[in-house]
C-alpha cells in the first residue's frame, strides 16, 4: 500500500456546508458572514483576519445552537462510504478545519477517527463570546496537523493524502504525498496533485 494516512478538510469537502456560515445563520449576520468566508476560501483575505471578524459576529450566540446547527449539516456525496471504506482498509484517517471542535466532535463521533484538529469557540455563561480560544487552526496549522498527524503514527509525508477544496488547505496539499483538491478553488487546483470536479468524495478511491 502506498499511502497510509488520509486528512480531510471538513467544510465543503467532507460536508456540503460551511459551519460558521450555519451560525452565522441564526444572526442578523448571515449575508455578511457568507461574503468573507467565500472571500477567505478564495485566498482573497487573510484566513486568520477573517476567522476573527466572522467569529466575532457570532458573540452572544447561545451554546445550544452548537448542537442545533448539527441537523443543518449533510455529508458531501460519496463521504460517508469513503470514511468507511478507508477505516475497513486500515488506512489512519483524520479532519483537520478551519471550523469548531465544538460542532465536529459531535458530528463525527460515530466515526472514530484517529486524529482531529479544528478551532474551538470559546463559551462562558452559555452563550458564545465573540472569541476563539487556543491555536487558530488556518493555512500552516493545517500543515502542522498534517506533520503532526504522520508523526503521531510512525508515517512518511511521502505516505500521506491530504483533501481540500479552499486556499487554506494549500500548504497541507502541497506536503502530502498526494494532494487532492475535492471541487475546490482555482488557487487550490493549480496546485493539487489530483482536481476532482464533479460530485462524488467516495472518487478519491480510485487514486489510492
Amino acid at each position: 500500500m502506498k499511502y497510509r494516512l488520509v486528512l480531510f478538510d471538513v467544510d465543503s469537502t467532507l460536508i456540503n456546508q460551511e459551519v460558521i456560515d450555519l451560525l452565522a445563520a441564526k444572526t442578523p449576520y448571515a449575508d455578511k458572514v457568507a461574503s468573507i468566508t467565500s472571500r477567505a476560501m478564495a485566498g482573497e483575505i487573510d484566513f486568520d483576519k477573517a476567522l476573527q471578524e466572522r467569529v466575532a459576529l457570532l458573540t452572544g450566540l447561545p451554546e445550544s445552537s452548537l448542537s442545533d446547527v448539527i441537523t443543518d449539516i449533510s455529508f458531501s456525496q460519496g463521504a460517508e462510504r469513503l470514511l468507511v471504506s478507508l477505516r475497513e482498509s486500515q488506512y489512519f484517517v483524520g479532519v483537520v478545519s478551519g471550523g469548531f471542535t465544538n460542532v465536529l466532535s459531535t458530528l463525527f463521533a460515530d466515526f472514530h477517527l484517529d486524529f482531529m484538529r479544528a478551532n474551538t469557540l470559546e463559551i462562558k455563561e452559555g452563550r458564545l463570546t465573540g472569541r476563539t480560544t487556543g491555536q487558530v487552526i488556518n493555512r500552516e496549522g493545517k500543515a502542522q496537523a498534517l506533520r503532526d498527524f504522520a508523526l503521531q503514527h510512525g508515517v512518511s509525508l511521502d505516505e500521506c493524502v491530504a483533501v481540500g477544496d479552499g486556499s487554506n488547505d494549500l500548504e497541507m496539499i502541497r506536503l502530502a504525498g498526494l494532494g487532492i483538491s475535492y471541487r475546490g478553488k482555482p488557487v487550490l487546483n493549480s496546485v493539487a496533485d489530483v482536481v476532482i470536479i464533479e460530485p462524488g468524495l467516495d472518487q478519491v478511491l480510485r487514486y489510492l
